[in-house]
C-alpha cells in the first residue's frame, strides 16, 4: 500500500510537469538517463558514433574518478596489497571495512556507473534505427555499447551484489507511459544472479557483433575484450563454470595477443596499445593528457593513495621477484609527512601509473591476467601438466619475470601458486580484492592480517542518498 500511495502521489506531480527536463531535476537513480540525444529528433549514424564515443570519453572525463582513482582503491586498498594512504576518511573506511552508507566514494561510484550505463542504453536503443548508418557498422556500435554495459554491470555486481538493471533510456514522459517511465527511474533491486544473466547477455552480443579490432587504439569494446570479461564472469559467478572460463580464455589467446618481452615495457609509457593490451584508456589530447589519476599514487608533493603493504613487499622479496617489484613499487625518502606503516626514509609508492603529466594510458585488461585465469581453469579441470596444462601457463608469465618454472604439480599447490602469481603480476591494477572474494579467501586472508570483517563486509552498502530517492532499493545486509 505504501508503494502504491507513493506512486499515486508521484503520478499526480508528474502529470503537472511541463517538460522532461523539469522531471529529471529530481535526479532519480543518480542520472541513469542518457542525455546525449533528443529522442524526438532523427537519430543518425553520426549520432550513434557520437554516443559510443561518449561512453569511452566519459571514462576519462565525467566519470574519471571511478577509473583513475577508485578502481584502484576498491581493488587494492581493500585487499592485502595496499594501505589506503593519503588522508581521505572515506578511503580509510574502505580500507578498514568500516564503511558507512553515506561514504562519498561509494555514492559517487554508483552515480558514475549508472551515468555511463545510461549512455550505453541510449546507443543500444537508438542505433538499430539510425539513419544513414551502414548495417555492418550499426551492428559493431551495438556490440561495443553492449560490451561496455556488460563491463560496467560486472563492476557493479562485484562491488554491490544485486543492483537495479536499467537497459532503456528514459522516453518523453506522458500520462500514458508514466508506469513504464517510473520503473526505469525507480527500479527494483535485482538478485546477483539476475545481474549476471544480464551481463552475459550483453557480452554475448558483443562477442557476436563487436569489431574484431579497431585501429591502433585499444580503447574499444572488441570481441576479444568481451571474451576476456566473460572468462572473468564465469570464474566469479558461483558456482564457477571452469569450462566456460577456459573457452573464453582460449578465444582471447587465439585473437593474436602476446606478452611484451619485458615487464617494464608495460609501464614505461613507450609501449602503449601494445600486443599484450586487450582494453586500455587512451590518455591523449594536449600536452598534459587526461590521466590526472597518475599523480594520486606516486610523488613527494603530498601524501599519496594506495601505499604498498609490508605483506606485499615481503612477498616480492621472498619470491626474489625483483623484476616485477622494481616495476611495481618505487621507494623514496620522504621529508614532508609521517606514516604509521612505513619508515619515511624508505617509503614505497605504487609505481605502475608513474607518468604524472597525465599522458600515460591506463591498462584495464591484459593478456597475462587471462593466461593466469586459464591456468586456474585448467587446474580445476584436472589438466595440470607443464606441456599444455596449468603449469605451462603459469610458467609463461613467470618466465617473463625471469623466474624459474613453478614447482607446484598438484591441484592444491597450483591453486596456491596461481593466486600468488596473480597477486605479484597484477599488483596495483585493481584485481586483488576481487580475486580474494571469488576464491573464498577474503575473510581468511584479511583476518590473518588483523582486520575484522565478515560476509556482510564483502559487499558495499547501497548509497543512502540513492535509497532516499528510490524506496524500491534494498540495503545490503549488515548496513
Amino acid at each position: 500500500m505504501k508503494n502504491l500511495l507513493y506512486f499515486i502521489s508521484f503520478f499526480t506531480l508528474g502529470i503537472a510537469l511541463t517538460s522532461c527536463d523539469s522531471f529529471l531535476d529530481k535526479e532519480p537513480l543518480s542520472q541513469i538517463i542518457d542525455e546525449s540525444a533528443d529522442t524526438a529528433s532523427v537519430y543518425t549514424g553520426a549520432d550513434a558514433e557520437t554516443g559510443i564515443a561518449a561512453v569511452y570519453s566519459g571514462m576519462k572525463t565525467s566519470q574519471s574518478e571511478l577509473f583513475f582513482l577508485d578502481h584502484y582503491v576498491n581493488g587494492d586498498a581493500q585487499s592485502d596489497n595496499s594501505y589506503a594512504g593519503a588522508d581521505n576518511p572515506d578511503n580509510f573506511q574502505i580500507d578498514d571495512y568500516k564503511i558507512s552508507s553515506t561514504n562519498r566514494n561509494i555514492s559517487r561510484d554508483w552515480k558514475y556507473f549508472y551515468g555511463l550505463i545510461g549512455t550505453c542504453n541510449g546507443v543500444i536503443e537508438r542505433t538499430p534505427k539510425a539513419v544513414g548508418l551502414d548495417a555492418g557498422r550499426r551492428d559493431e556500435i551495438i556490440g561495443e555499447a553492449s560490451f561496455m554495459r556488460g563491463f560496467l554491470y560486472f563492476g557493479m555486481v562485484q562491488l554491490w551484489g544485486g543492483v537495479p538493471i536499467v537497459t532503456k533510456p528514459v522516453p518523453e514522459i506522458t500520462s500514458d507511459n508514466f508506469a513504464e517511465v517510473y520503473s526505469i527511474l525507480y527500479p527494483d533491486s535485482k538478485t546477483q544472479d539476475e545481474v549476471y544473466t544480464q551481463i552475459i547477455n550483453d557480452l554475448t552480443t558483443a562477442v557476436n557483433q563487436a569489431p574484431t579490432a579497431y585501429g591502433p587504439t585499444k580503447m574499444r569494446g572488441t570481441k576479444a575484450a568481451a571474451h576476456a570479461i566473460l572468462a572473468k564472469v564465469y570464474a566469479t559467478r558461483q558456482p564457477a563454470d571452469w569450462n566456460k572460463v577456459n573457452e573464453h580464455a582460449d578465444a582471447v589467446i587465439a585473437s593474436g595477443f602476446s606478452l611484451l618481452p619485458s615487464y617494464e615495457q608495460l609501464w614505461d609509457g613507450m609501449h602503449e596499445n601494445s600486443a599484450e593490451s586487450i582494453f586500455e584508456l587512451d590518455c591523449i589530447g594536449g600536452a598534459t593528457g587526461s590521466n590526472w589519476g597518475s599523480s594520486m599514487f606516486v610523488g613527494k608533493d603530498w601524501k599519496k593513495f594506495n601505499t604498498p603493504t609490508h605483506d606485499l613487499v615481503d612477498l616480492f622479496d621472498a619470491e626474489q621477484d625483483m623484476v616485477r617489484k622494481n616495476s611495481s613499487i618505487l621507494f623514496q625518502k620522504i621529508t614532508s609527512w609521517t606514516d604509521v606503516n612505513w619508515d619515511i626514509s624508505n617509503y614505497p609508492f605504487c609505481y605502475k601509473m608513474r607518468n604524472t603529466n597525465g599522458t600515460q594510458n591506463q591498462i584495464l585488461l591484459r593478456l597475462a591476467d587471462i593466461l593466469l585465469l586459464k591456468a586456474e581453469a585448467l587446474t580445476e579441470l584436472g589438466q595440470l601438466d607443464a606441456v599444455s596444462g596449468a603449469q605451462y601457463y603459469v610458467n609463461l608469465v613467470r618466465s617473463r619475470a625471469k623466474l624459474a618454472p613453478t614447482t607446484a604439480t598438484t591441484a592444491d599447490a597450483l591453486r596456491t601458486a596461481i593466486a600468488k602469481e596473480r597477486r605479484l603480476e597484477l599488483a596495483f591494477e585493481g584485481h586483488r580484492w576481487y580475486d580474494l572474494k571469488r576464491t573464498g579467501k577474503a575473510i581468511e586472508t584479511m583476518t590473518a592480517l588483523g582486520y575484522t570483517l565478515n560476509e556482510n563486509k564483502l559487499l558495499f552498502p547501497i548509497p543512502q542518498g540513492e535509497r532516499d530517492k528510490n524506496i524500491n532499493l534494498k540495503q545490503n545486509p549488515g548496513y
